[in-house]
């Protein structure tokens, strides 16, 4: 195994996504919201967090990456998969594993917001605004951490360690 240490145990992650599947739950009632999560990294966020929002909801799903086959992002985003829902005049909540250096997220908010949503907010499990090279900023943070990898809960390295029950930094 190549984690030097847990960061966030699991019993951390369920109590904070609790937490959030409540602000979000408080803030959306009323209103049926699309959650739109992306791909792939935020597939445990996403399910989990949709598990604790208890009212009228859909889903839709985003690929963008940034990422090649290390640690350090390419600096350019390609989007993989697209949105199959009409987002027009909808509100819509991005769900993402990791805010980092904002770029992906930067292209992903813009894409989806030239599809005229009535609102669109951002969700993320992770916040790691020492990366930031991007004017991004999260509505919603599960946990905001150091400029450490991390893997596990969803987050890769080169398409490993996504099973991980934990979030864990990689070893250098």
């Amino acid at each position: 195994m190549e984690i030097e240490r847990i960061l966030l145990r699991q019993e951390q992650l369920q109590t904070r996504i609790r937490e959030l599947g409540a602000v979000l739950s408080a803030d959306y009632a009323g209103k049926t919201p699309i959650f739109i999560g992306v791909l792939k990294g935020a597939v445990h966020f996403f399910t989990d967090l949709m598990l604790h929002y208890p009212h009228p909801c859909q889903y839709d799903f985003i690929g963008a990456s940034s990422y090649g086959d290390g640690t350090q992002t390419s600096g350019q985003v390609r989007l993989t998969k697209d949105v199959m829902t009409d987002l027009r005049d909808r509100h819509v909540v991005i769900v993402e594993d990791i805010l980092d250096t904002g770029l992906t997220l930067r292209f992903v908010t813009d894409w989806l917001r030239s599809k005229h949503p009535a609102s669109l907010k951002l969700c993320v499990l992770l916040d790691k605004p020492e990366r930031r090279r991007a004017d991004i900023s999260a509505d919603y943070i599960g946990f905001t951490i150091p400029n450490e990898f991390v893997v596990g809960y969803g987050l890769d390295y080169q398409e490993l360690y996504r099973n991980l029950p934990y979030i864990g930094v990689l070893k250098p």
